[in-house]
């Protein structure tokens, strides 16, 4: 997903909120909230990088949790188990036609926010408009070969290589489903020249037209999103009548609301502030070990960095890294770091695989290395991040002066270029940037979701032309259905993708979030910002 990037962001791996008590009345006019009993939810959180609520659209760090809420999906999975999808819209699935299509039977009498039923044509309709928009989601979409809707609620979705994953994909907000008619008549469409024609991009980013149990109300762009409880939702009501999403990028103004009770949740506070806050009445810290982990990728563009296309060069750098020291030093310990670009727990990715092939600090071999690619005395490049920004808590700023010091030590001179979080991502999406300091979330429980696209999106995004034996590889451990020969496979991809050092991880962290006593079951899972409101109620 890049939901960094994702594809991402099969963006799905979920900061997962809890079971109690819910309210029974909504704010839609069908009665008033019972007397002293709390009706809003109220998170404090980064918002900057959200440039689109629409579900076939959106493709960031910070959307999903608002996705989430007011679209649902065929197929879930249960928190904190990354391998067995569960059903959601779809009561049931069967893989047909020599495993070349999947039928899923969607569940009866469950109505869009818009009081339309959901049929097979809402998911055909959705499918078919995700792949054909040709937006950066679109990759999520790219092995569906046809949609026939085969009764109001069954659907087929053929794929164009049955050897490829489709199923954990499908757990993406982008594979929300939306009530057709509206989107139609908004001027959405599913045809091939959507990614042209289609103009419904307008009206979805301020109105949802999802089966979720909330819809969205309103959003002021870096300000606020508000959600309402929908009153068409199938299951019991929401808990709430209202969840606002605030922006609020300073973590020390996070801090400052949390304690006064003006927010539930702050989602953003560095190391020393969640430290800070321990023992403090009312307010508790939960901890879950993400899937997510910041990065930095390195071109391999002479026209932007003459040093850097020199992979010698590139491998110096990383060589140059104190990777336990921005873990110890700047997060406290609580992180851990792959081999290459699949994080630990999938895809056969583990720390001793990190301690077998991957980087760490060495020095002399830096600059060894920096000799062999004939810079003795070292260079300089310009390195990018985005401002007012963390990940784990600690902030890109932060994390690019540690890395600049380290550098330093080797005389290699970074050029800090701190960027507004929008435009560092479309500059970096163009492929002009020497080097960038950026994050990879999921976007679903697939090392395919982090493997294709390195070889396929990020490998533009810095210039790279990999040899088509490693985008083979990839295609090779997507489709093996033998979970021990599939790992291996990775393993390999992974040794050659960090040979190549174009992309280094920095850290795969431990999520802490600070939340208020007001709320209750707040419980955080692989993917850290995804979060099922749903399951969030009221002490």
């Amino acid at each position: 997903m890049n939901r960094g990037d994702g594809i991402q962001r099969l963006r799905v791996a979920a900061l997962i909120l809890g079971v109690a008590s819910a309210l029974l009345f909504t704010a839609w006019g069908g009665g008033h909230a019972i007397a002293g009993a709390k009706t809003i939810l109220i998170l404090g959180t980064d918002i900057s990088d959200t440039n689109s609520l629409d579900p076939q659209r959106q493709f960031v760090y910070s959307a999903p949790i608002t996705e989430h809420a007011v679209y649902e999906t065929l197929v879930t999975m249960t928190p904190g188990n990354y391998k067995d999808v569960k059903p959601l819209l779809a009561t049931r699935w069967e893989t047909v036609d020599n495993g070349g299509a999947l039928v899923f039977h969607l569940r009866p009498n469950v109505k869009f926010v818009t009081g339309n039923p959901l049929t097979a044509d809402d998911v055909k309709f959705t499918f078919e408009r995700l792949k054909y928009l040709k937006d950066d989601a679109s990759a999520l979409a790219e092995n569906i070969a046809r949609v026939d809707v085969i009764d109001p609620l069954t659907v087929k979705v053929t794929l164009d290589d049955k050897t490829q994953p489709l199923l954990p994909f499908l757990i993406a907000p982008n594979f929300g489903i939306v009530d057709s008619k509206v989107v139609r008549e908004q001027g959405g469409l599913s045809t091939p020249d959507a990614d042209k024609n289609d103009k419904a991009t307008t009206y979805l980013d301020q109105r949802s037209v999802g089966t979720g149990p909330y819809t969205l109300a309103r959003w002021s762009r870096s300000t606020e999103i508000e959600l309402v409880r929908n009153p068409n939702y199938w299951r019991q009501p929401g808990a709430f009548e209202r969840v606002l999403i605030r922006h609020i990028p300073d973590s020390a103004t996070q801090v400052l609301q949390l304690k006064r009770g003006d927010i539930d949740a702050a989602l953003n506070l560095t190391f020393d502030q969640l430290n800070a806050l321990g023992g403090t009445p009312a307010i508790s810290i939960v901890k879950g070990q993400s899937l997510d982990f910041m990065y930095i990728a390195f071109t391999s563009s002479p026209a932007l960095s003459p040093p850097l296309s020199n992979k010698l060069a590139r491998q110096a750098l990383m060589y140059a890294i104190d990777y336990d020291g921005i873990i110890k030093g700047l997060i406290g310990g609580d992180a851990i770091r792959p081999a290459s670009f699949i994080p630990v727990g999938l895809g056969g990715s583990t720390t001793d695989l990190t301690r077998e092939f991957g980087y760490r600090q060495d020095l002399e071999k830096a600059r060894a290395l920096l000799s062999q690619a004939g810079y003795p005395n070292g260079f300089s490049f310009d390195l990018s991040y985005g401002s007012g920004a963390d990940v784990g808590g600690v902030s890109y700023e932060v994390v690019a002066q540690k890395v600049q010091a380290d550098l330093a030590r080797v005389k290699i001179q970074a050029n800090l270029k701190p960027m507004e979080q929008g435009n560092l991502r479309t500059a970096f999406r163009k492929g002009d940037l020497a080097a960038t300091i950026t994050f990879w979330n999921p976007d679903a429980m697939d090392p395919s979701l982090w493997a294709d696209p390195t070889v396929q999106r990020v490998a533009k995004r810095v210039r790279w032309e990999p040899d088509p034996s490693i985008v083979s590889l990839v295609k090779q451990a997507n489709g093996e259905p033998n979970t021990q020969k599939r790992d291996g496979l990775y393993v390999q991809f992974q040794k050659l993708l960090s040979d190549q050092a174009n992309l280094c991880v920095l850290f795969q962290p431990m999520y802490s979030h600070a939340i208020r006593d007001s709320i209750t079951g707040y419980q955080l899972t692989a993917a850290g910002w995804q979060a099922d409101l749903y399951d969030v109620k009221p002490r």
